[in-house]
């Protein structure tokens, strides 16, 4: 049980990888100071017992027996360190040279190296040897002492072990450190979530201060706590703009039926109420079909219709559309595109964001005003500039303006819902575009920025 829990943990997980990389390290280094230490030592032996056979059998082809004699007699005399191993025996065994006093039974074949104890000056001890056959039925041992050196290989043996031991014993506390280090810094997330999921939207991830990797999933996490923080007021806001501004049309179409239902003398006044309750009726459609639209646009189901297309036709489109309604209320509408606009996107959207834009100017505009609609093509991109001489925006809600249902003072006695502003700048980000509202001196200028077709593809 306990350990299905061990195991579920990520910190205790952590650990585990950090101790076991930490020990197999440490067995690495150990086994390549062994190779390089114990292995070099034996090697040298080799090499030297390889060297002197070598030198002595140039001696017996120059002198021949006589001389490798004298030769092995002057190197036991010579050798200081008495780490030198030579014996030369005749066809029947019997010791011609050297210092052992009898060949060793257990070496038996030539060419092979030997590590066996043997009896040298009354003292036993190790020693590495090899065979060579000599003419004549003569046999040679050469060796060398390595008593010294298995005592040194035991001291490093000890060492290493100590020193495997010490660092598992270190990496062991090690992981326990990182274990409680992760859960640590890992507790201000866990301790926020569950806030969080208790209802706490408010609650947010500390700073350890020192800018590493956990203070940056912080940073991340905040920015995700507070843009769902900023959804929550948005729904709360859309919700309550929608109880606020659906509840007159349709307080106002259930009294005109019940009045109808209750007053109505004739046919033509029933059908006069009905008809006057279905208007309001369907300005409610129009709103929840303009939510519908923004959300689709949002959600970007529209970009596979994205096409090539010239958005110059579609600009004198919307003169078309308004010219009428602007002269109506003796507006002047001023139109002035090139002869083509290049662009990538949806032509429809793009021209119901311009519509929108037409329709919001010539709508605040005072009778005897110019609405302007223009398009330029800059260094970044397409502008579309409409530009009007109505109230404008205050500076305080430019930046609410796009929200849906938001609407300011000044429109507060003019027709419609809040959501013009907010589908304009849905298209524009469908588009890789932007939407910006300045100051137009008066009035409102109002610029809709859009990629050229080479950018947006």
């Amino acid at each position: 049980m306990i350990g299905n829990i061990l195991l579920r943990s990520a910190g205790f997980r952590f650990a585990v990888i950090y101790a076991a990389l930490l020990v197999a390290s440490a067995f690495g280094l150990a086994f390549f100071l062994w190779w390089s230490t114990a292995g070099l030592l034996d090697r040298q032996t080799e090499a030297a017992i390889q060297t002197d056979a070598e030198s002595l059998w140039e001696h017996w082809l120059e002198d021949g027996m006589r001389g490798l004699v004298a030769t092995i007699e002057d190197r036991v005399a010579q050798n200081i360190d008495d780490d030198a191993i030579y014996l030369l025996v005749d066809p029947q065994g019997r010791r011609v040279a050297g210092n052992l006093e009898r060949w060793p039974t257990a070496v038996a074949e030539a060419g092979q190296v030997f590590e066996l104890q043997l009896q040298r000056a009354g003292m036993r001890s190790m020693a590495r040897v090899q065979r060579f056959d000599v003419p004549n039925g003569y046999h040679l041992l050469i060796g060398r002492d390595i008593q010294l050196r298995l005592q040194l290989r035991a001291l490093l043996k000890n060492a290493l072990l100590w020193a495997v031991t010490v660092v598992a014993v270190m990496a062991a506390i090690g992981g326990l450190v990182v274990r409680n280090l992760f859960r640590r810094a890992l507790h201000s997330v866990s301790v926020t979530a569950a806030a969080i999921a208790a209802g706490d939207l408010a609650q947010r991830v500390r700073h350890s201060g020192r800018g590493d990797e956990f203070d940056q999933l912080a940073d991340v996490i905040n920015d995700m706590l507070d843009r769902i923080s900023r959804l929550m007021d948005g729904v709360k806001q859309v919700s309550n703009a929608i109880a606020h501004d659906l509840r007159t049309p349709i307080t106002r179409a259930r009294t005109r039926l019940e009045d109808a239902l209750l007053h109505a003398a004739t046919r033509e006044e029933l059908q006069a109420a009905i008809e006057r309750a279905t208007a309001d009726l369907d300005d409610i459609v129009r709103v929840f079909q303009a939510l519908m639209r923004i959300s689709e646009i949002e959600a970007g189901s529209r970009r596979s219709s994205f096409e090539r297309i010239d958005l110059a036709p579609l600009l004198r489109g919307v003169e078309d559309m308004y010219g009428v309604v602007a002269e109506e209320r003796e507006i002047a509408l001023a139109v002035e595109v090139p002869n083509q606009l290049n662009a990538y996107g949806d032509a429809a959207l793009i021209q119901q964001a311009v519509a929108n834009l037409v329709d919001n100017a010539i709508k605040f505009s005072p009778s005897a005003a110019t609405v302007r609609l223009s398009a330029v093509v800059g260094p970044t991109g397409i502008e579309i500039v409409v530009t009007d001489q109505g109230p404008g925006i205050p500076k305080a809600d430019v930046g609410k303006a796009t929200e849906r249902f938001f609407r300011g003072e000044s429109a507060r006695s003019t027709p419609g819902a809040g959501l013009g502003l907010s589908l304009v700048q849905a298209v524009a980000q469908l588009h890789g575009g932007a939407l910006r509202l300045e100051d137009g001196t008066p009035g409102l200028r109002a610029v809709l920025f859009l990629p050229q077709a080479d950018d947006a593809t």
